[in-house]
């Protein structure tokens, strides 16, 4: 009842704007903090690894970034989006954001609809029936595929990234 009544009361607060229950990631990439800016050295392992520019924070700001000024972030903010699912324990928040993941990015004309193959959406729906950890894993992994095979190169040839190496 507690946690209801918790749940409740997060719900019946006035908002700083009715523009935060639209949109659930920020529409406005975060600025990276100035303190937390990678070593050159650290920046050119990028090129090499997307696991490592995305375990960055001021990597994934850098990379999302980019790719808001490409209008294709929702790869990453998929990506993003699933991470966060995968630390999520209690099964009723789990089940919650699996709506909210496959809303956003896998149904059919999906706000931000990623480009995954029918298999792969067929088991990621198949997975959502009883949501657990893993139900976007494959997803996941397909659009970590798309990412490392295709942004990461225009990333790395990006102004954005040259300035990081400097």
């Amino acid at each position: 009842a507690k946690e209801i009544k918790t749940k409740l009361g997060t719900l019946l607060q006035k908002p700083d704007s009715a523009i935060d229950f639209i949109i659930p990631y920020p529409e406005k990439p975060e600025k990276p903090a100035k303190a937390l800016k990678p070593s050159p050295e650290e920046v050119l392992q990028w090129r090499d690894s997307l696991e490592k520019l995305l375990q960055n924070p001021y990597g994934l700001a850098s990379f999302r970034s980019f790719l808001c000024s490409e209008f294709s972030e929702e790869n990453v903010e998929f990506w993003v989006a699933c991470e966060d699912y995968k630390k999520t324990k209690s099964p009723v928040k789990m089940e919650e954001k699996a709506k909210r993941i496959y809303e956003e990015f896998i149904q059919t004309e999906a706000p931000k609809e990623v480009n995954i193959d029918h298999f792969t959406k067929a088991v990621t729906m198949k997975n959502l029936v009883e949501p657990s950890p893993s139900s976007f894993d494959m997803a996941q992994k397909r659009i970590f595929a798309l990412m490392e095979k295709d942004s990461l190169p225009r990333f790395v040839r990006s102004e954005f990234y040259q300035e990081l190496i400097k």
